[in-house]
């Protein structure tokens, strides 16, 4: 069976930017729903055609990605706006209310805080760089109905970073 749209396929991988510095892999083999949400589009169309074996690398570019790093997306808050349980790495889909109005809908990652600020960034962790993916074909397969309905593969075996598609993108972005 060849990979195709309304196919999951199992891969192998590994991920590193575009000076080869690793970011992650999974050798064990993470399914992913071909045509859907799992994928970055460059990565699908690679797969179009391929089966069990095949291997591919691909260097993907920031715009066919997860975008340029927009400066916009950084902002500064006031402490005292947000829960007083706090820590980097928190994410808002939403700001605080009393945060600047009119900031662009993204979700919004925290990265720092000082004693009355806080540090928040709307970029996806991996904007603005262009990444490497290699990967072989371990399974391509009909989806179940259960991903066939939701147009993707269930990932919840995978620990949390899959760079392809688990990792939020900004809302604002298709």
């Amino acid at each position: 069976m060849q990979a195709a749209p309304d196919t999951v396929v199992s891969l192998s991988w590994h991920l590193t930017d575009a000076q080869n510095e690793p970011i992650a892999e999974h050798e064990d083999g993470t399914d992913f729903y071909v045509g859907g949400a799992d994928l970055l589009p460059a990565i699908s169309q690679d797969l179009m055609g391929k089966q069990v074996g095949d291997s591919g690398q691909l260097q993907i570019e920031p715009h066919d990605a997860f975008g340029d790093y927009e400066p916009d997306l950084l902002r500064l808050e006031e402490r005292k706006l947000f829960p007083d349980v706090l820590e980097p790495g928190m994410q808002f889909e939403h700001l605080p209310a009393g945060c600047a109005p009119g900031a662009p809908g993204a979700l919004y990652t925290v990265t720092d805080i000082a004693d009355d600020k806080v540090v928040l960034d709307g970029n996806h962790p991996l904007a603005g760089m262009a990444l490497r993916v290699h990967y072989t074909i371990l399974e391509v397969r009909e989806p179940d109905p259960d991903e066939r309905e939701a147009q993707s593969a269930h990932l919840d075996d995978v620990d949390s970073g899959m760079f392809f598609a688990g990792m939020p993108r900004n809302v604002n972005r298709p």
